[in-house]
């Protein structure tokens, strides 16, 4: 399809009234394509402000936009009317440090300072001896995606833009956009089965987790500091029960108000639905680390202990 002349009017006007401009599949809010969202994640991260446009609301801009830039992929990313890249070009000019100069952004006015990360130690011990696996000069790299939800931790060689945080004797890498969504996580570590890192972003809304009955068994058995609670009836608590537990609702009425938000409590109830509205209400509570066990006792009696009764 011809770029037609309608339509390299309507891109010329976009780039004439909007500083930097970002082509792309769907918009900030719900990008429709990886490449798209990535490079949103790049801008927001850094607080760039732009103009975004949906090539797949009109097919004749997604089309006139290749041949009117002679670039051939979406997104196309633009500053003051002229193409910068697209994805990969995005990315490339981010991890060496060059992206805001680019964008016509002083990154010297920028707070580069580095975000407040607690490390246990327990978690300095094992990332220390994960550390010997890595290749010479690589350090610990934390990523943050989708606003913080995703949190990938690796070893990595160092890059331009990175922001440094030095605890424990440890270096954690974060590119300037993980770095703003970073305050306050904390890394910790549980060993034994079913242990590993564990990683909590208190910036992000609690959710209650899922627990199958496979892994309540390994923590138990690991000595995991949890609550398990138990929302049945007392007359279902007489047929069978997960040990060591206390019922919900004793607890409700007495120690559960003196409790840390951040202790681990997990709910049981028959098959996991009445624990799951229970997790919920102890969320709203302010309580973080909430976990239901899926399937509930039944599950537990199929797959862990036979000896518990089903009803």
């Amino acid at each position: 399809m011809a770029l037609s002349p309608q339509t390299r009017t309507q891109i010329e006007t976009l780039l004439r009234q909007h500083t930097v401009v970002l082509f792309m599949k769907g918009n900030k809010q719900m990008p429709r394509c990886g490449f798209s969202a990535k490079v949103v994640e790049i801008l927001e991260g850094h607080g760039v402000d732009f103009r975004d446009v949906d090539v797949l609301s009109d097919p004749a801009l997604r089309e006139g936009l290749k041949e009117f830039s002679n670039w051939p992929t979406i997104p196309q990313l633009f500053f003051q009317g002229s193409l910068i890249g697209g994805s990969d070009i995005v990315r490339q000019l981010d991890d060496s440090g060059e992206l805001l100069s680019a964008l016509g952004i002083d990154a010297s006015q920028q707070v580069n300072t580095p975000p407040s990360l607690s490390i246990t130690s327990e978690a300095a011990v094992a990332i220390k001896e994960a550390s010997r696996e890595a290749e010479p000069g690589q350090q610990l790299r934390m990523v943050l995606s989708r606003g913080g939800q995703s949190i990938d931790l690796y070893f990595d060689a160092p890059r331009g833009n990175d922001v440094r945080v030095e605890q424990h004797g440890i270096t954690v890498l974060l590119d300037r956009a993980s770095a703003r969504l970073a305050s306050g996580i904390s890394i910790g570590f549980v060993d034994g089965p079913g242990g590993g890192f564990r990683i909590d972003n208190p910036n992000l809304p609690a959710k209650v987790g899922s627990l199958t009955a496979t892994e309540l068994r390994k923590m138990i058995d690991a000595k995991v500091p949890l609550r398990l609670l138990d929302v049945r009836t007392e007359r279902e608590r007489a047929v069978a029960r997960i040990s060591p537990d206390q019922t919900f609702e004793e607890v409700a009425r007495g120690e559960l108000e003196s409790w840390p938000k951040d202790t681990m409590l997990v709910l049981y109830c028959h098959s996991g639905i009445r624990s799951q509205a229970a997790a919920e209400q102890l969320l709203s509570a302010g309580f973080r680390n909430v976990w239901n066990l899926s399937g509930g006792i039944d599950a537990w009696s199929r797959l862990v202990d036979p000896s518990v009764p089903r009803y």
